[in-house]
């Protein structure tokens, strides 16, 4: 496959504008780009700024600079200049352009035949849509409101994560921070003099051992509080680099004992698996051509699988989420991990730009993808954390975000297992494409303190897997498969159970 380049100069153009769109948010101004070709200025593109701070363009008024043509026919919003077509989708964080898939911040928003666009449409694709056409600045960029204070250190964000045997607390920032950190019986005070903030931080938690973080300006320093709910244990700090971060672990005083463990020093008998149906609420997912929702068929799959796994396996089954309400990536796995779960499964269903892709194939988490369609994959599935409202992340990248190496890492090996048994039962059983266990950085899998894997059960995009799935009988020969690649696993890990537990413990005498 050839690859055409496409100048660098505009997206890098863009990417400077990206930041001066956020300062004029919260100066409250207008804000507009200035679009141009080879032969000068086209106009002036406006920018419209949401109350959360997203930011979106109207592919109409784009057409007409470009011109081009807008058209909408139900869910779908179409941008054609000369022969390159751009395709949206309502309710999906992603447009196809002249056949490529693109991830976008956002999905569309759309008030009748009125539809507004994720504003970095313009650096991933605009370049394919329009070769030639680059963006640039017309207003000058304004300060952060993070960076008043001169030399200070801007916050790029407080995040946290539940474990069975600890509470992260995260802070990154733009540079080197300085802090000290004083433990108490009340809670964990980090004094924080470099930090500039513009405005107070509270994080709700709740997992028994944190009640929440609060990170606010005492004086002349920043200070994060982590508010204890019951007796900590030991607490560990360490700074990394790239990006420059805080991290902060409380753990729990009988459990576990420092970095790096997950309460399984030993193995011990699976008794809770949680179960995640994907997307959900707000979220539809995948769409296919004659609208079935990725978020209906998932979740009736699961709660299939979930009934035949509590009847034939006799574990505890647990569902992130079982009616059609909408659940922020981050907290699937903190609920996983809450629930001290042996095993996290997340079940989805596919979507491609090219119609005629077909099959099932399971994903579990690395820090690199296997191949650039499992990257592209990832890409769509972490689109859903803009969707999670004013307080998420504007901005997905996984390696940064999950720091996923000092958690899951650990049951990466286990993880591979359980995809590639699930996967063979699937393919097997249900006479379909086995498209192969792959790896990519998912933020639904990050932190999970276990054996976690992601299923995708078909293409909604392919018209002849979408009528499938519509079906009650093809989802239930589906969860069975799951079910079935589950047992399977399950059979496989008792075995090896046994095994340890028939040899001499370690330093024993042997004869």
């Amino acid at each position: 496959m050839t690859t055409r380049s496409t100048p660098v100069w505009p997206i890098l153009v863009l990417m400077a504008c990206l930041g001066g769109a956020v300062g004029a948010a919260q100066a409250g101004r207008p804000e507009s780009v200035e679009v141009r070709d080879h032969g000068g200025s086209r106009g002036l593109l406006t920018i419209t700024v949401m109350d959360d701070g997203s930011v979106y363009i109207a592919p109409d008024h784009l057409a007409a600079l470009l011109g081009g043509a807008w058209a909408v026919k139900g869910d779908r919003g179409t941008l054609t200049v000369g022969k390159r077509v751009a395709e949206f989708t309502r309710g999906q964080p992603r447009a196809t352009v002249h056949g490529q898939a693109v991830a976008l911040a956002a999905a569309p928003r759309v008030s009748g035949r009125a539809w507004l666009v994720s504003r970095d449409f313009l650096g991933k694709g605009l370049p394919r849509l329009a070769p030639g056409v680059s963006i640039a600045a017309v207003t000058e960029p304004s300060k952060p409101a993070t960076s008043t204070a001169q030399g200070a250190v801007p916050l790029e964000e407080l995040r946290y994560r539940s474990y069975p045997t600890f509470t992260r607390v995260v802070i990154e920032t733009g540079a080197r921070l300085a802090y000290a950190v004083v433990t108490g019986d009340e809670e964990v005070r980090v004094r924080l003099p470099g930090l500039a903030l513009g405005r107070s931080r509270v994080e709700e938690i709740g997992d028994g051992l944190v009640q929440e973080v609060r990170l606010e300006r005492v004086g002349d320093s920043a200070v994060l509080r982590v508010v204890l709910q019951g007796t900590a244990g030991e607490v560990k700090h360490t700074v990394l680099q790239d990006p420059y971060r805080l991290v902060l672990d409380v753990y729990r005083p009988k459990e576990g004992g420092g970095p790096g463990t997950a309460g399984r020093g030993v193995m011990e008998p699976l008794r809770v698996i949680v179960l995640d149906a994907g997307h959900g609420g707000h979220d539809l997912g995948a769409v296919g051509p004659n609208g079935v929702q990725e978020k209906e068929v998932v979740l009736d799959v699961t709660r299939r699988v979930a009934k035949k796994v509590e009847a034939g396996l006799g574990v505890k089954v647990v569902m992130s989420r079982d009616s059609d309400v909408f659940v922020p990536l981050r907290d699937r796995t903190n609920f996983a991990n809450k629930q001290r779960a042996d095993l996290f499964v997340s079940i989805h269903a596919n979507a491609h730009p090219r119609s005629v892709s077909e099959g099932v194939e399971t994903y579990f988490l690395s820090s690199e993808a296997s191949d650039s369609a499992a990257r592209q994959v990832a890409a769509i599935e972490n689109g859903v954390v803009q969707l999670e409202g004013p307080g998420s992340r504007q901005r997905v990248d996984v390696l940064k975000s999950i720091l996923w190496d000092l958690a899951q890492s650990e049951f990466q090996a286990e993880s591979s297992v359980m995809a590639e048994t699930v996967l063979d039962s699937m393919s097997k059983s249900l006479n379909l494409v086995n498209r192969g266990v792959k790896q990519a950085g998912f933020y639904v899998l990050g932190g999970a303190a276990m054996p976690a894997i992601l299923i995708e059960i078909g293409f909604l995009t392919n018209r002849k897997e979408e009528r499938k799935l519509a079906t009650p009988e093809h989802r239930e020969a589906i969860a069975r498969a799951i079910y079935e690649g589950l047992a399977e696993y399950k059979r496989r890990y008792d075995q090896r159970l046994r095994t340890a537990h028939s040899q001499p413990a370690k330093g024993a005498p042997t004869r």
